[in-house]
């Protein structure tokens, strides 16, 4: 559905529309296709009229274990592309923001970098026992521009956003409740995502839609209000010698 490359799966059950990221192999890490899909997938969203509630999860094991490391190393190396990356980074925070249907994420295993915004900016969200938050953009000298750290502060606390985005440590399952980043760790967060959005279904839609975005009003002026700064800095961060010998070792690690 909706036209997007098939590392985004989009299926219609009724007006739910589950929403699977597709790169199984890779633990759903994020390359340039998936990346681009994001960017274009939440406006389509929006405008299905015939969805009502979606579902976001991953494919295998992982819900996505981040940005993969040989597309991290070409947007060092390669402006435009970069450019058109960072553009898109924030076409899928606003997108979220302001997108008409309610997302329920099931996050069935690692939600790392831009798998853990995804989960941050959806609006309920179940987590696997086992699974765990991490945003590591620091750890790889990058600024958070699309990340964790630019809605964890209307989750939780400021001084634990800091703590987990300043040092990149992961967020167990159990935490990650404690802390108000998800709303319910279980067995298996899809059956149980599936059954929320069913329950939301059963409610009036008009009320459920402009409930929605009158909450998501606080998370967009948030958002803006910082958005234009991280894009910059995140911009500058990819170019810099630190980025580049983080990403030269671990892109040398794989090999």
């Amino acid at each position: 559905m909706y036209d997007l490359p098939e590392e985004i799966h989009v299926e219609a059950d009724g007006p739910i529309r589950i929403i699977t990221l597709n790169r199984p192999d890779a633990l759903n890490a994020v390359n340039d296709d998936l990346h681009t899909g994001l960017a274009r997938l939440w406006p389509r969203l929006s405008d299905d009229r015939e969805a009502r509630v979606a579902v976001l999860t991953g494919a295998g094991k992982a819900f996505s274990a981040g940005g993969d490391f040989a597309y991290l190393a070409e947007l060092g190396s390669d402006a435009e592309l970069r450019a058109k990356t960072i553009a898109h980074g924030r076409d899928i925070v606003l997108g979220m923001a302001r997108c008409r249907v309610p997302v329920v994420a099931a996050v069935n295993g690692p939600a790392v970098g831009l798998g853990c915004s995804l989960v941050a900016l959806s609006d309920i969200a179940y987590i696997a026992e086992t699974a765990y938050l991490k945003d590591p953009h620091v750890q790889v000298g990058l600024v958070a521009a699309d990340g964790g750290p630019l809605t964890w502060p209307l989750h939780t606390s400021l001084l634990l956003a800091k703590e987990y985005a300043l040092t990149g440590a992961k967020i167990p399952a159990a935490r990650a409740r404690e802390m108000g980043l998800v709303n319910h760790v279980v067995a298996d967060p899809r059956t149980e995502a599936l059954a929320c959005a069913k329950r939301i279904l059963e409610l009036p839609r008009q009320a459920v839609e402009s409930t929605k975005r009158l909450l998501n009003l606080h998370l967009e002026r948030a958002v803006l209000a910082t958005l234009d700064y991280a894009t910059t800095a995140e911009d500058l961060s990819f170019q810099t010698a630190e980025f580049r010998a983080v990403i030269t070792a671990l892109t040398a690690g794989r090999e």
